[in-house]
């Protein structure tokens, strides 16, 4: 139970599954009766105004296969959005906490979060501009040339993004002249790149978005989204809205975290209420399959951990045959036992292991009378940050090259967020590398650190000094 007394309101919360009902009563003879049953998981009681929210099992179904679910594949407790950055001015007011409670689907195998916050209140005001990655942006130009020398895009062809960002990628096929657009629903994000003349249509992703394009006469011929299947709520809509603005001959690419990569490696920090779904191939070629999309390619890419990009084409499109890769990686998920339940459920305990051992360095160091600062402001370091309860008790501070995050605090730890140079000027005994994905970039930013003889610090997938 985690509870918060601010401005004499107080309020009680344990663990909720999904807030699924709102009532200006107290709680009735109903409500008691329905939290015996079972019914219901957890009301959450404010005293001051008697609001009441209740959650009944039965809501509490999977987003693809609407199966009940029950089995928890990670609980790392009450944590806020991890991307709402904290101003001055919100410091001392209250913050919300939700359940950061995954659970694996027993039937379909998909991993995922309950929606606690709609992509509305997430992503319209988004503070990820992927163009400040040196690494992320020659992954796009890397891609760029890919789909182009495999596929033949040119002058004629229609490239559409979902989730298009800063317009770090589509940048590149316009550079070759390549007709491009966006979809990015985050206006303060998509304002980027239409500055960069990207053209960029400010809306969320879906069948009725398709319409839209569709009776405007645009259709692709490569629809690509990274890094945002992962991000959707409603999995039908979105996947359904694929077919319609894909041409008969057209290639969707989509890239996410590969969930056995997650397991593998004990990336459990990539849990964040943002990330709603964790996917394996195995489920997203049921998802696809579903809408009349197959997959007929996939290859593993390197970021965030480890990811997988799959080429899926309607399922009437014969020019592109099922190549050896695809039925490679689905029998190396299927062997590495995404399949089985007893994999999804070893992973709770060894992500509580990884927590001590990060705990114990820290603590270790502190005893020492060493300083320890972060670099970077990523969601899934604050993910780490508050599993871990490391705040500034540990942590003095953190840098980003993202100045739409420096001056504000990180959630839930309030740990403040300065430019880069402020290293230079207290010289850290340990710079712990929160965007571990990245690390190999930033020890170049940062390899003034060894002026002073300090040494970075990578939490996961095991703790690591790196001199």
């Amino acid at each position: 139970m985690r509870s918060f007394d601010r401005n004499s309101e107080k309020v009680i919360a344990q663990t909720l599954p999904v807030p699924s009902a709102l009532s200006d009563s107290t709680p009735d003879k109903s409500l008691e009766t329905d939290l015996k049953e079972g019914l219901v998981f957890t009301p959450i009681l404010k005293e001051k105004n008697h609001r009441k929210i209740a959650t009944d099992k039965r809501t509490n179904l999977c987003r693809f296969c609407e199966n009940h679910l029950s089995v928890t594949f990670a609980d790392l407790g009450m944590s806020p959005l991890a991307n709402s950055y904290i101003g001055a001015d919100a410091l001392n007011k209250m913050e919300p906490f939700y359940p950061l409670h995954a659970y694996v689907c027993e039937s379909c195998f998909l991993v995922q979060l309950l929606e606690f916050e709609s992509p509305a209140s997430i992503f319209t005001d988004y503070a990820y501009f992927s163009s400040f990655s040196d690494t992320f942006l020659e992954h796009a130009k890397t891609y760029t040339d890919q789909m182009i020398e495999r596929f033949g895009f040119n002058t004629s062809s229609q490239v559409i993004e979902i989730a298009s960002n800063d317009g770090y990628l589509l940048q590149y096929f316009k550079e070759k002249n390549i007709p491009v657009l966006g979809i990015e629903p985050a206006a303060n994000v998509a304002a980027t790149a239409i500055e960069k003349g990207i053209p960029t249509k400010v809306k969320f992703f879906g069948k009725q978005t398709t319409a839209e394009l569709v009776k405007e006469g645009i259709m692709a011929d490569l629809l690509l989204g990274n890094n945002v299947l992962a991000h959707v709520p409603d999995l039908h809509d979105f996947v359904g809205g694929m077919k319609p603005v894909l041409k008969p001959n057209g290639v969707i690419t989509m890239e996410f975290p590969h969930l056995m990569k997650l397991i593998e490696n004990n990336l459990f920090d990539t849990i964040y209420h943002e990330h709603f779904s964790y996917l394996s191939l195995i489920t997203v070629e049921k998802i696809f399959s579903q809408h009349g999309l197959t997959l007929f390619d996939a290859e593993e890419v390197a970021t965030h951990g480890g990811s997988l990009r799959i080429y899926a084409r309607h399922t009437e499109d014969d020019s592109k045959p099922l190549t050896a890769r695809i039925n490679s990686f689905r029998e190396k998920e299927i062997a590495f036992g995404l399949t089985s339940m007893d994999t999804y459920l070893e992973f709770a305990e060894k992500v509580r292991r990884t927590k001590r051992r990060i705990l114990s360095f820290l603590i270790q160091a502190k005893e020492e009378g060493k300083s320890i600062v972060c670099y970077g402001a990523p969601a899934k370091g604050n993910t780490l940050l508050n599993f871990c309860g490391s705040g500034r008790d540990f942590i003095d501070y953190t840098v980003d090259r993202n100045p739409h995050k420096q001056n504000q605090a990180l959630p839930g730890t309030h740990i403040p967020i300065y430019h880069p140079d402020k290293v230079k000027e207290t010289k850290p005994d340990y710079l712990l590398i929160l965007p571990w994905n990245l690390k190999d970039e930033i020890m170049v930013q940062m390899a003034c650190i060894r002026e002073w003889k300090g040494k970075f610090l990578v939490p996961l997938p095991e703790v690591e000094v790196i001199s």
